[in-house]
Formats: structure tokens, sequence, C-alpha cells
């Protein structure tokens, strides 16, 4: 390895390194300069975050193992901005509610560190290796509040269900492997195909991966997880869980799909059938929820829904509506999770919708942020959810899959209630009416700077995003290469 390779891989470098360097200088900073260490943090992943977007490499591979070519760095990029605004939006949650010292911005620099190396590998191993990366310090993030009984039941049900899932995909890929001698995504994807079509090992490989991919996105029927795990982990660690992994591990599967030419028909049935479920399950689910993070994790699974479907019809439309989706939802829900925080208190995270009632005029400020994160989750105008929605029905259609689209339409239009029921608590209930002894009191943690800043961007790019969305789809359309990955 050279020194351009070494230079190309800056970002995930910044990440790696940096993660390490404040677990170690923690151990020198006292307990009151636990805040600083959370702020060091951020400014560290927002570092890669830049290298990343504004470092052309002349390589486009290191050793066929990680690609720095346009699509890599903007998941990189990506992963290193969800982590810079989650650990600011949790400056403030940390300090009421204590996720550890060093521990809780260098495993999150872990977890962004993992997001990327899956994002951008080119090989199985790779692929493997990123994806344990990332769930490994989402394991721990999610049981850190040792206080919290419900974050320990979060960490330990994570955990099961993603070492049996780890098992599925490292067998897949193992089956994958066997049958193509290679370890190039690329290549191993195409040796698959015999006869216009996957063969008996392709078949069963594609199997085993697709219960790994599906847990780690938490697609029907591989979804039973996520309430539990929402609702019992802090706010900051699920809106990286939530995110930041999701949108990885989608990455990887849109390279795995484009990579997969003749033998992706054999698939979509398969796929189909998941997508149009995993819609209708995540959507009819999330109506009868009154916690806030139960109705946001059966959100998430509808979401996911979405993004299959423009994953499905990615072979078509090169993939570009899967991923400004990718980038909406990780804005929208990181808002979501982000107000959570800053709504939670000493005890427990922001619990029942009662608790919102008559917010609006009493935090006005967060209350917008939560309101536009719901209203974009619905897929209304002039947010970013309404233009990645159409983009993702547009691409469905034009492949050909019009009845999946319709499906899709269809579900979108019963997320408007739940949706907008929590907008009609934050502005149309009043909060005398609460049972909610904290909203009756008006007691809700104040907003330090940091989340506040946090915020406010997420805000704009919902905003500035449904706008003006066409310099962001030419973006990730130049970097999709029309398929090419």
């Amino acid at each position: 390895m050279n020194g351009q390779s070494l230079f190309a891989l800056l970002p995930l470098s910044i990440l790696g390194i940096g993660s390490v360097v404040l677990l170690l200088g923690g151990a020198f900073v006292p307990s009151a300069g636990r805040k600083s260490l959370t702020l060091i943090g951020a400014v560290i992943a927002l570092l890669s975050a830049f290298a990343a977007a504004t470092y052309s490499p002349e390589v486009t591979d290191v050793a066929g193992f990680v690609s720095v070519a346009g699509f890599g760095r903007l998941i990189t990029a990506l992963a290193g901005i969800v982590a810079f605004l989650s650990l600011f939006l949790s400056t403030g949650y940390t300090g009421r509610r204590p996720l550890g010292m060093e521990e809780y911005p260098s495993l999150a620099l872990f977890a962004a560190f993992g997001m990327a190396l899956l994002g951008s590998a080119i090989s199985l191993l790779g692929v493997f290796l990123g994806l344990e990366s990332m769930t490994l310090a989402l394991y721990i993030l999610l049981a850190s509040n040792r206080s919290d009984p419900l974050s320990g039941e979060a960490g330990l049900k994570y955990l099961i269900l993603g070492a049996a899932s780890t098992a599925f995909f490292a067998f897949g890929l193992s089956l994958i492997y066997f049958a193509t001698g290679t370890l190039s995504v690329q290549e191993s994807m195409r040796g698959l195909v015999s006869s216009g079509g996957l063969g008996p090992l392709g078949m069963a490989g594609w199997a085993m991966l697709l219960v790994g991919f599906g847990f780690k996105v938490s697609v029907f029927p591989f979804h039973l997880w996520a309430p539990d795990v929402y609702e019992g982990g802090p706010a900051p660690v699920v809106a990286i869980l939530s995110t930041g992994s999701k949108t990885a591990a989608f990455a990887a599967f849109l390279r795995f799909a484009l990579a997969s030419t003749d033998g992706w028909g054999s698939l979509v049935p398969v796929l189909w059938a998941m997508a149009a479920l995993t819609m209708a399950y995540g959507n009819i689910a999330a109506l009868t929820q009154d916690n806030v993070k139960r109705l946001l994790a059966n959100s998430s699974i509808a979401q996911m829904g979405y993004v299959l479907v423009a994953l499905i019809a990615a072979p078509v439309s090169g993939g570009t509506y899967a991923v400004f989706y990718l980038i909406a939802y990780t804005a929208m829900d990181l808002g979501a999770f982000g107000v959570v925080a800053a709504f939670s208190g000493k005890d427990r995270d922001l619990g029942d919708i009662e608790s919102l009632r008559g917010l609006g005029f009493v935090h006005p400020f967060r209350s917008l942020v939560l309101a536009a994160c719901f209203i974009s989750l619905a897929g209304l105008p002039p947010t970013v959810g309404f233009i990645g929605k159409f983009g993702i029905f547009y691409s469905a259609v034009k492949a050909g899959y019009v009845y999946l689209a319709v499906i899709g339409i269809m579900t979108a239009i019963i997320s408007v209630y739940y949706y907008l029921r929590v907008v009609v608590y934050l502005y149309m209930r009043p909060i005398e009416e609460s049972p909610s002894p904290a909203a009756q009191a008006h007691v809700m943690p104040r907003l330090d700077m940091a989340g506040a800043f946090a915020l406010a961007v997420v805000l704009a790019a919902i905003v500035t995003l449904g706008v003006l969305p066409g310099w962001a789809l030419n973006l990730v359309a130049s970097v999709t290469g029309n398929g090419a990955l």
C-alpha cells in the first residue's frame, strides 16, 4: 500500500484513530469534563465528513477492499455528519442521564467508522468487518445507561438477535465465496449468475444475506426487535441506530444489487413481497402507538419499506432515489430523536404523546422541528419527505412495478394520520387537559446551544432539500454513476 492509498483513507482514519485517542485520552479528563469530550468527538466526526466531502484522491479504491470514489465518500461523509449531529444533540442529554464519560463519544465515532467502512467496502470481507464494527459499538451504546433497566434490556435484545443475524450473514458470504472464489462484491455477484439467473448456491447465499440485511434495516419479517429497542435505548443512541446504521446497510445492499445484473430478476419477487409487507405492517402498527419512541420505531420500519421499493427499481434508476431518500430519512429521524432527547428528563425519555400537549406554545423551536420532521416523514410538501417519496414511486413505476408503487402510496396516505396526530397534540391540544404532571407544570429540560444548533441544521436540511432538491439529486446521480458504484 503506497502513500496515495493511505492518504485516500484519511476520512476513515480520522474516525478510527479519533475514537481510540478519545477513549485513551478520557482517562486523563476529570468527570466534570464529560461534555467537552462529547464536543471533541463531534468535532472529530465533522473533520472526517469534511475530508470525505472535499478531498478527491487520485486512486478509486484501496487494495480492492474499500472504494474511495464518489459513492463511498458520500456515505463516509454522511456517517460523519450523523455522528456529529448525534453528539451535538446529546450534550444536554448526557448531562441529565449518564451514558459514560469518554466511552460514549468514542463508541459513537467507532460506530460511524463501521458505517463508513460498510458503505465504502467493495470486498465481501470489508462488508462483514464494517457491519460488525458498527453493530458492536451499537450493542454497547444501547446498554450504556446502567441506571435504566430498559437500556440494558434494549442492548441485550439487540445483541441476541444481532448475533443470530450475523451468523446468517456470514454464512451467506461464505456460500457466495465458495461459489465464485472471489471476495470482490462486483465479481462475486456476477459469478453467481448461471444460465441467465442465480444458481442454487447463489439463491442460498442471497437468502442468507437477506436475513442479515433485513435485520439490520428492520424490514418485514425481521423487524420485531425495533419497537422494544427503540423504546429502551437512550434517544441519542437510537438516533444513530435509526439513521446512520440503516443508511450504511442499505448503501452496501445497493452495491450488491447493482452488481447482480442478470441475477437480480430472481430476487425481485421476494423483495417485492418484503417491501409491500414492510410498508403495510409498519404504518398499520404505528396507528395504535401512544409512545413516541415506539411510534418512531414502527415509522422507521415503514420508511425502510419505501427505501426497499427504490432498491428494487435500482437497476433502472441507478439507485439515485434510494440514496436521496436515505439522506432525507437521516435528516428527518435525526431531528425527531433529537427533539425526543431534548424533551427527556433525568428519570426517563419522553414517553406518551400526551406529554406533548400544548408544547408548541411553551417550547416553540423544539416543537417546530418535531412538527417539521413528522410532516416530512408523512411525505407532505414542501418538505424533503415529499420529494423523496415522489422519487421512489416514480422510479418504481418507471421500472414497471406499478402495483408496488400503488401499495406504497396507499400506505403513505395511512401514515398521515399518526404523523399529524403528533402535530395536533403539539398545537391543538391544551396543556391544561393533560394528565401528565410534567406537561401540566411545563417542566421540560432546557435546550443547550449545541442541541439548538444541531436541530437548526436538521430543520434547514428538511426545508432546503424540499424546496430546492435539484442540486442534491444531481449530486447523488453523479456519485451513483448510472448504477456503476
